[in-house]
């Protein structure tokens, strides 16, 4: 093989017309990996949009490609960038004209936590369990949901939490692993209970059996009421 054949590393074994094949890939492989992080949710994507990791990821693939292999020509690569940075800039320029496509294609805020208790449904629809979510709670200091007014999962994945003040503390799912509490069918003595599923709060009396009317959940824990360690 002779070293700096400019044919090879142009095209080395395809034709000019190739590279309209690699636009037509380019954009199905763009589609593809769209819907797949789409419909994956946006766990593990942070401080970038769905769109951007998108990008970045799909230019990755190909720059890593040409860099490594010397069988994989060059101009079709850069084809397939000029067709992303098209794409993108398209994208980009649609959806600052129109406020329903960016939200189709960078997604909204979610309410997760309104009023100390879990949105439940909001939850289910972003892929997301409550115990993954618990966990980015607990990263920020929250040991029960009754310390959350208001909790949103940004387009981002990152996830922004409002703190009722001290004084209005409510009582709520408590989140922390190994509190020694264990769930009960049957209640033990009159006092708040929430959900473990759904956290739901109700006021409940000793010896009361029930099945929580909102996600059908038949075991309770003792709410807490513990103020916010900063």
């Amino acid at each position: 093989m002779q070293a700096f054949d400019l044919h090879r590393m142009m095209l080395d074994k395809v034709s000019a017309s190739f590279l309209w094949e690699v636009a037509v890939r380019c954009v199905y492989t763009f589609v593809l990996v769209y819907l797949f992080l789409k419909l994956t949710g946006r766990r593990g994507v942070s401080q970038m949009s769905l769109f951007e990791v998108l990008i970045i990821l799909t230019l990755g693939s190909a720059a890593g490609d040409v860099a490594f292999y010397d069988d994989v020509p060059m101009l079709p690569v850069l084809v397939v960038f000029l067709v992303l940075g098209a794409c993108y800039r398209l994208v980009i320029w649609l959806m600052t004209h129109s406020e329903r496509l960016q939200g189709l294609l960078e997604g909204k805020p979610v309410i997760i936590v309104a009023q100390g208790e879990l949105a439940w449904s909001h939850l289910q629809q972003e892929n997301m369990t409550e115990f993954e979510f618990f966990m980015e709670l607990r990263l920020s200091g929250v040991s029960h949901l009754g310390q959350i007014a208001l909790a949103i999962l940004e387009t981002n994945g990152q996830i922004s939490i409002y703190y009722y003040p001290e004084a209005e503390i409510k009582p709520g799912l408590p989140i922390l692993p190994g509190v020694g509490q264990q769930p009960y069918r049957v209640l033990p003595e009159n006092g708040d209970y929430a959900c473990i599923r759904c956290s739901a709060v109700r006021d409940m009396c000793a010896g009361d059996r029930c099945r929580c009317s909102r996600c059908g959940e038949e075991r309770w824990l003792k709410a807490s009421r513990a103020s916010r360690v900063s």
